[in-house]
């Protein structure tokens, strides 16, 4: 790993077994032959990728072993595996919890390069979605005493903010601009201020569609190539190859639903907006959402939300309301029975 670019190699490798699961399993085991520190980055990456947003327990348990090693060199492959617990743990909601409380632990007692992997693995475990308790983390960390973990933990408020218009992140990044003089840590918060404001706040970079159901490859392709690089910003984005932010166009993908009929002519009608609630499993027809506002469309949907039809007027040609959705007259609605009983009869 002498070549920071290396590392691309690997990520090149691994993307190809993107959750392939066992697929990978005999590349890995051609990669055990490579010894040495390149060896080690390679079969984590391939492996991370190919249990991406599976939520497998036992390779979380692997990686929280490796995180937990005190190496003095030769280490590079520990900030893989941080962000491979976040790559994992992603796909599921108990499982990115149970994970965050991990890293806070590997804040508190793993090695330098551990704790510079942490806010990025945070970074992409709540990307778009600005929880309270990480904001309040990177906030924290973007104070700290080791140049990297601050520049790291900024570009994650950027990660988790993006395209949300977050307005508590904002003022941190204002107030982070006053504070640092540095000019690496100012083109940083340029970055995540960038992201933050993603689109005038109507993009996301989200991997995640379909109710969360579905996991964009190209997406999470493009967003892992900005995170390995940020393992040494230093000699990357710092340096000569800060054109690779570009990647994070993959990524990016309205986060407002639009309707339009079946003439691709847009259509303004009323939408319920309200946290997603999970119905698997229940009878009846229980509600999908809770706590919802009544919209008109265009509308912007935030991570964890879902929308629905407030009227019967149109039937949607999808079955998930994201993104762009055509909507079809439907012939049985009570405003088109109203407005036949209206009609008065020779």
């Amino acid at each position: 790993m002498s070549n920071t670019h290396t590392r691309f190699l690997c990520l090149g490798l691994g993307l190809l077994y993107l959750g392939t699961q066992e697929l990978a399993d005999l590349t890995l085991e051609t990669l055990k032959t490579i010894k040495g520190p390149f060896g080690q980055y390679c079969s984590l990456t391939v492996e991370t990728c190919a249990y991406a947003a599976t939520g497998n327990v036992l390779k979380v348990q692997k990686l929280l072993d490796i995180c937990g090693d005190h190496l003095e060199k030769n280490n590079a492959h520990q900030s893989v595996a941080v962000l491979g617990i976040a790559l994992i743990a992603m796909g599921e909601e108990l499982g990115a919890e149970m994970s965050m409380r991990s890293f806070d632990h590997l804040l508190q007692y793993g090695e330098p390069v551990v704790r510079r992997a942490v806010p990025l693995a945070l970074g992409l475990l709540c990307i778009s979605n600005p929880l309270v308790g990480v904001t309040d983390t990177l906030s924290k960390l973007s104070h700290d005493s080791d140049e990297e973990v601050s520049l790291t933990a900024i570009l994650a408020l950027g990660f988790i903010g993006a395209g949300t218009n977050n307005a508590r992140i904002a003022a941190m990044l204002r107030q982070l601009s006053g504070f640092y003089r540095q000019a690496n840590h100012l083109f940083i918060i340029k970055i995540a201020q960038g992201l933050l404001h993603l689109g005038k706040g109507t993009m996301s970079l989200n991997p995640f569609h379909s109710d969360r159901l579905l996991l964009s490859n190209v997406a999470i392709g493009g967003l892992l190539t900005v995170f390995h690089a940020s393992f040494d910003l230093q000699n990357t984005l710092l340096s000569k190859t800060h054109y690779l932010l570009y990647t994070l166009a993959t990524a990016m993908y309205p986060r407002m639903l639009m309707t339009f009929d079946e003439e691709m002519k847009p259509i303004a009608t009323t939408v319920r907006v309200g946290q997603a609630v999970d119905t698997v499993g229940q009878a009846g027809k229980p509600k999908t959402i809770t706590g919802f506002q009544t919209h008109t469309t265009p509308v912007l949907i935030a991570s964890k939300e879902r929308a629905e039809l407030a009227t019967d007027e149109y039937i949607p040609v999808t079955s998930i309301l994201e993104g762009f959705v055509i909507l079809r007259k439907n012939p049985d609605s009570t405003a088109v029975q109203n407005a036949a009983a209206s009609v008065p009869k020779k």
